[in-house]
């Protein structure tokens, strides 16, 4: 594929959902007859059920911007609550429930299922966990094991915006995600190996295949992969964010940190590859503290703000979201950082019920009222959406990235392009 000619960086996001009886406020044992064939009367084939009965699961179709991926997943957020309400139910967009068990749950009547069943044992009966997935479209097989290779380097970062399981079993785990604690259990899971092509890639999953042990490469459940079924790069990493823009915001950034380093090598560099051992530490630090305790910076070899982080990250990819443009959906990973993420806000309303004297159990149930409202606020119109963001802009119309990095607090103003980043990028022959 000539360098010169971009990837067509279409995007198509996927989120998982818990349905929640809305008197007990726990996870459904099993979805009512008819809930599933309702979604799919409104929603055809972007409605899919997940490995528990009590999962549900939609994808946007291939969408060409932020925006109309936006406008899908909202109509998709909406009409699976609309259904769900039909049957006392709602769903809730985070990746652990409060209080519910796992020992209750039933697994989906579907071969792959009982595949995974049988061969996991108990590590799949504790998988009461969801997630979401933003495929980025890269229609050259090597580049896609390229950037694959790159971007992992940003996954941390991605995670710790996205965070939205603190709680497990009715307890605090003191993690921002311990989703990922569950579902590192899996085999096959975590960071990638590194590859140098496309068909060494192949080579080591036919390994696999021959012996038996994947029936094809979407049993890869790494952070991020080649996605087997569309020609994208797909990021797996994230918590499934409550609320809808926080969900955009992060698909955004990815969308443009993979268009940022393919601009990278056709300028004749590529992002320095870190190894696996530093980047399992900042995927930890992520997983542990969320965006509250900083990543480390390789290159400078110190632990740096998750803020001062996010600073450098949008100017480095401002070029991209004005290309793409969305400038505006990264600037509210800005207000990500400001206001917490949904393990926050679900700690903090813990807190409160605890502080007012009510029960441990109505604490926890009260948790499950914020997801419930959250799940499904702000669903309105895009126009509305892109107005009330549209009064942020600079009225002077001055440049994006001028717009991106002005926008600063003020302490850090003027800080993020002294940020030398050579450290990371190399020039690399041809």
């Amino acid at each position: 594929m000539p360098l010169a000619t971009p990837p067509p960086l279409t995007i198509g996001i996927e989120e998982e959902y818990l349905l929640v009886d809305r008197d007990s406020r726990a996870v459904v044992t099993d979805v009512p007859a008819g809930l599933l064939e309702r979604c799919e009367e409104k929603i055809a084939d972007l409605v899919r059920p997940e490995f528990l009965k009590s999962q549900i699961e939609v994808g946007t179709r291939v969408c060409a911007t932020v925006r109309e991926a936006r406008a899908e997943l909202a109509w998709l957020r909406r009409s699976v609550a609309e259904v769900a309400h039909d049957f006392g139910l709602a769903p809730i967009a985070a990746s652990t429930h409060p209080f519910s068990e796992w020992q209750q749950q039933q697994h989906t009547d579907k071969a792959r299922y009982h595949v995974l069943a049988r061969d996991m044992q108990a590590v799949a009966r504790r998988l009461l966990i969801c997630g979401m997935h933003v495929h980025v479209g890269i229609d050259d097989d090597d580049l896609r094991i390229d950037l694959m290779n790159q971007v992992s380097y940003f996954l941390p970062h991605l995670l710790m915006l996205s965070t939205s399981s603190p709680f497990w079993r009715g307890e605090d785990s003191g993690l921002m995600s311990y989703r990922l604690s569950v579902f590192d259990e899996l085999p096959r899971t975590g960071l990638p190996s590194r590859f140098a092509s496309w068909s060494d890639y192949q080579r080591h999953v036919a390994i696999l295949t021959a012996a038996g042990v994947l029936e094809d490469a979407s049993m890869l459940w790494w952070d991020i992969r080649p996605s087997v079924k569309f020609p994208t790069i797909e990021m797996r990493i994230t918590d499934t964010c409550t609320r809808l823009d926080d969900a955009v915001a992060i698909a955004a950034l990815f969308q443009c940190i993979v268009r940022m380093l393919w601009r990278l090598r056709r300028a004749n560099q590529r992002w320095r590859i870190y190894d696996r051992m530093l980047i399992e530490e900042n995927r930890w630090r992520a997983k542990r503290y969320g965006i509250d305790e900083g990543l480390i910076d390789f290159g400078k070899g110190e632990m740096v703000s998750c803020d001062e982080l996010l600073d450098e990250l949008l100017d480095l990819t401002a070029e991209d979201a004005s290309a793409l443009d969305c400038p505006d959906e990264i600037l509210h990973c800005r207000s990500i950082i400001e206001r917490g993420t949904s393990a926050h806000r679900q700690r903090a309303v813990h807190a409160a019920g605890l502080q007012a004297g009510v029960l441990p159990d109505q604490a926890l149930r009260d948790v499950v009222d914020m997801l419930i409202e959250e799940t499904v606020r702000d669903l309105e119109n895009r126009n509305t959406w892109e107005a009330n963001h549209d009064r942020r802009r600079n009225p002077e119309g001055q440049g994006r990235q001028h717009r991106l990095t002005d926008r600063r607090p003020a302490h850090q103003r003027g800080t993020g392009a002294d940020v030398p980043t050579s450290h990371r990028c190399c020039t690399r022959p041809r």
